[in-house]
């Protein structure tokens, strides 16, 4: 191993997560390198997402539950001070933007490159496993990128959001000349809208109920937005839905629909104009996660022939694809950050995302320096 940058008097301060609503400042263990091919790495900036919010307060997304106490935090980049002895690809002082989910690489889903859907993933932040909200963390070397000069640790933190969108846009088979609506104009959903649009589509919509998202969309990278009406008392949901859709494939001349629909809040209501806006033969993806079970209109779906796919994380090229996208500008991740918290402000940062503010759209914490 080599290595000279951490020393026996160094610490490890760290945010944890101890059980539902309860997280402290604690100071942890450095995180040894596991395998010859591992890297460690001293945190420069975390972005908070959505999954860590979720963890704080509801201690389960799915089937990953919080047992014992976890270090929040998945969105990072560092530089690196510490290689394992087999590690070719980095060197220390190596600035990086750290992919938080190595898969086992040898189960069927694995070596068919679908590794977002390994069952032995060590995600960062996921229970039982730590995140990267501490000064040092420990991470297979191949699953780290070194940025270019030009680019900052906030940007390389914003790589992981980014990669969502590169993995929800190859999921969908997104190609030029395209006409895609896009459900959501968050973080995820905005990001989405870039990525098509640097993918070629023709015309991207954002559709959100926030107007002020809206108009951000709209200077980012969607060409038109679209602001749906509010249900009247006592009207059918998906009827509404219905007519939602219609209303958006007239307002932007869409024909007979969509051909892509990316939907990005999980929210039901857009799960079902999705649906109807897609055009014969178009595919819808699901991004968005919000309610576990809602009311679908799947004979629609099924008239329609759609294909309907659930995107997750991010599988093989996503990393790189959006470590480009944003060192090459396609894509200003910039724009996105509203906020930047020091580390000891972590707690106040989380209070923030959770208040779910329609100004606050991006919070980073920068690292324990």
């Amino acid at each position: 191993m080599s290595s000279a940058t951490t020393t026996a008097t160094d610490t490890n301060p760290a945010f944890v997560l101890r059980a539902i609503k309860d997280v402290a400042f604690e100071n942890r263990p450095i995180p040894q390198l596991r395998d010859p091919h591992d890297v460690r790495v001293h945190i420069a900036q975390t972005g908070i997402c959505g999954s860590d919010v979720h963890y704080w307060q509801r201690g389960r997304i799915g089937d990953f539950i919080l047992s014992s106490p976890i270090i929040l935090g998945h969105e990072s980049s560092g530089t690196v001070v510490d290689v394992g002895s087999s590690v070719t690809n980095l060197k220390v002082g190596d600035r990086v933007a750290i992919e938080p989910g190595v898969p086992c690489r040898r189960c069927d889903y694995c070596r068919a490159g679908d590794y977002n859907l390994c069952n032995d993933t060590i995600f960062a932040a996921t229970p039982p496993w730590d995140g990267t909200l501490a000064k040092y963390y420990t991470v297979a070397s191949d699953y780290c990128y070194k940025i270019p000069d030009h680019m900052d640790m906030e940007e390389a933190a914003m790589v992981e959001p980014v990669s969502v969108a590169v993995q929800i846009c190859k999921v969908a088979d997104v190609r030029a000349n395209q006409t895609i609506v896009v459900f959501g104009a968050g973080p995820i959903g905005v990001l989405s809208q870039a990525v098509a649009k640097a993918s070629g589509a023709k015309k991207v919509i954002a559709v959100d109920i926030s107007q002020a998202r809206l108009d951000f969309a709209k200077s980012y990278a969607a060409d038109e937005t679209f602001l749906p009406p509010q249900a009247e008392q006592g009207e059918d949901p998906v009827a509404h839905s219905e007519k939602t859709a219609k209303m958006i494939k007239e307002q932007f001349g869409l024909g007979e629909g969509a051909d892509v629909v990316l939907e990005c809040t999980g929210a039901e209501p857009c799960i079902q104009a999705g649906i109807n806006v897609a055009r014969k033969g178009g595919t819808y993806v699901q991004a968005g996660m919000g309610k576990e079970n809602v009311v679908f209109p799947i004979t629609t779906a099924c008239i329609r022939a759609l294909t309907i796919k659930g995107s997750i994380r991010y599988s093989v090229g996503c990393y790189p694809n959006a470590v480009h996208l944003v060192a090459t500008g396609k894509v200003d991740v910039k724009r996105l950050i509203t906020n930047r918290f020091k580390f000891e402000e972590a707690e106040k940062a989380f209070e923030l995302v959770k208040a779910a503010q329609e100004g606050v759209f991006k919070v980073v914490i920068e690292g324990v320096q």
